[in-house]
């Protein structure tokens, strides 16, 4: 696609490459003035890489960046901003126990007219008041004098796009913006990017949700493993052109959502009151019933409760009051309060758990991926010698089944991607064969292809008559994906609604709101 205008930003012959791994190579990407530009690529495609470079994070083993037509050398992320680039990344830059105002300016010299901000005691006065500025220019909503550690999701991401833009920025870089936001909170955060827009400046968006590039953008821009294939106008394209050109086949692009069978009571939570360590409430008096044979998706906004519930359901978390009880195809119950793990395995209850925290909690980082395998059934007092063969060959089963990417199974695992360290730890605990999955943010940095198969996986375990809890965070998939839907709000349930006949932004309102308006 050919555009007779200078690009605000051309990158030339841009090659990247970690040892003998090749993350960018021989990439060519315009950016221009005025628009709104999709990044979409799969895993390991190299989006976040090269976005990296254009911020200074990273500098490139060959090609060239161009500025206006002219060229610069980014070396650093104070030489991005020089050239007007700022970056917002998926984990957020700020100091928790610094204001919104103390975090935009720390450690500048000068503000944007060259006056010096930080002589002796600073004056955080006239910064806040270009603050507020910026945001009634574009419909931000940051009061600079609230601490971060006071802010929502939302409120944090803000405060990072207001201090690029404090700071300079014409050309904004965000790096999938959307993870943890409500509906109304992306719809927020869209009205301020097209606001941007029309005073010219330029963004980049780096995401995996393409209903959100149809929604946002005006170009998007396509890489598969490391290589660009092409830009497209958004206008004149659609998903499943856009799918295609991502994994270079053509890709099935709708969520199963077979009907459920044999349905029967499997997991009864009833008054579930769980504390953190420091003692704040995290679930209050939860109730509610998974079957198996059906998804019940788990909604709420980032840190209402969702690991706690399913921490306490595997035996993981300290509970204050409530029960939990595991009900056998007989009708008959036995309670999971204060059981062991081990112990609620050994009574045959398979529980599988996929945590939100893939290498803190799921996998051990400098083991490779047969190592990782076994840990799920070594057990101390089983003899002298551990059985190694079959961790061995369900490693190499889920690498062909899930195709992860890996030179070998002897790889440890935090030399893979995040999104292949993902499909290691979900293919693990799918393996197992469980009558309980308990899944947190089971797709989160997976492409669209390794998103699909797992839904495809969760749905072959509902089949089989799986219980699985599924907490998620995009609402478009668990409307596709659940029976039911459990909507948490500050750790209460907000409400269970059906799956088929639920309003996304129903559900929206009642994960900021108790009860919101679509209980029924």
């Amino acid at each position: 696609m050919q555009d007779s205008r200078t690009a605000a930003v051309s990158m030339r012959n841009i090659t990247k490459t970690f040892g003998t791994i090749v993350a960018n190579n021989k990439v060519d990407l315009d950016i221009y003035r005025g628009e709104i530009l999709s990044l979409l690529g799969e895993n390991g495609s190299g989006k976040t890489t090269l976005m990296n470079m254009l911020a200074g994070i990273y500098y490139p083993d060959e090609g060239e960046i161009f500025i206006d037509g002219k060229p610069v050398q980014i070396s650093s992320p104070k030489d991005a901003y020089n050239h007007g680039i700022g970056m917002i990344h998926q984990h957020f830059k700020l100091v928790n126990v610094f204001t919104a105002a103390q975090n935009i300016v720390l450690g500048m010299d000068t503000d944007q007219d060259g006056k010096h901000i930080s002589k002796g005691k600073l004056d955080i006065d006239t910064p806040s008041k270009r603050i507020r500025e910026i945001c009634d220019a574009y419909g931000f909503d940051v009061n600079p004098d609230q601490k971060v550690y006071d802010m929502s999701v939302s409120q944090k991401q803000t405060v990072e796009i207001v201090k690029a833009l404090y700071r300079g920025a014409e050309i904004l870089i965000l790096d999938e913006p959307t993870a943890v936001l409500t509906p109304q909170e992306t719809e927020k955060l869209f009205t301020v990017l097209r606001n941007m827009r029309a005073d010219g400046k330029t963004v980049v968006i780096i995401t995996h949700k393409l209903h959100e590039v149809e929604a946002i953008s005006d170009k998007v821009a396509i890489l598969r493993k490391g290589e660009y294939i092409g830009t497209l106008i958004t206008k004149e394209t659609n998903a499943q052109e856009m799918t295609n050109m991502m994994v270079g086949r053509e890709v099935k692009l709708n969520i199963d959502r077979p009907e459920p069978h044999d349905v029967k009571p499997r997991i009864e939570v009833s008054g579930l009151t769980v504390r953190s360590s420091d003692g704040l409430l995290k679930l209050d008096d939860v109730s509610f019933t998974a079957n198996a044979g059906e998804v019940l998706g788990i909604a709420g906004i980032s840190g209402c409760g969702q690991k706690e519930l399913l921490e306490a359901i595997a035996g993981l978390q300290e509970i204050e009051s409530g029960e939990i009880n595991y009900v056998e195809d007989d009708g008959s119950r036995s309670s999971l309060i204060g059981v062991d793990p081990v112990e609620i395995e050994a009574k045959g209850v398979q529980l599988s758990f996929v945590p939100e925290d893939r290498l803190g909690m799921g996998l051990v980082a400098n083991m490779d991926l047969a190592d990782n395998m076994m840990l799920r059934s070594f057990r101390f007092g089983k003899g002298a010698f551990t059985d190694r063969k079959s961790p061995h060959k369900l490693a190499e089963k889920v690498v062909k089944d899930l195709e992860v990417v890996t030179p070998s199974i002897e790889t440890p695992v935090r030399r893979l991607s995040g999104g292949n360290v993902q499909k290691v730890l979900v293919g693990r605990e799918i393996e197992r064969a469980p009558s309980v999955l308990l899944t947190a943010y089971a797709v989160r940095g997976l492409d669209i292809n390794a998103s699909y198969t797992i839904y495809d996986l969760v749905n072959q375990q509902k089949d089989r008559g799986v219980a699985v809890i599924f907490v998620g965070e995009d609402l478009d998939v668990l409307l596709e994906l659940s029976d039911r839907i459990l909507v948490l709000c500050g750790g209460k349930v907000s409400g269970i609604v059906d799956g088929r006949t639920a309003d996304k932004n129903g559900v929206g309102l009642m994960m900021t709101k108790l009860g919101g308006e679509a209980v029924g």
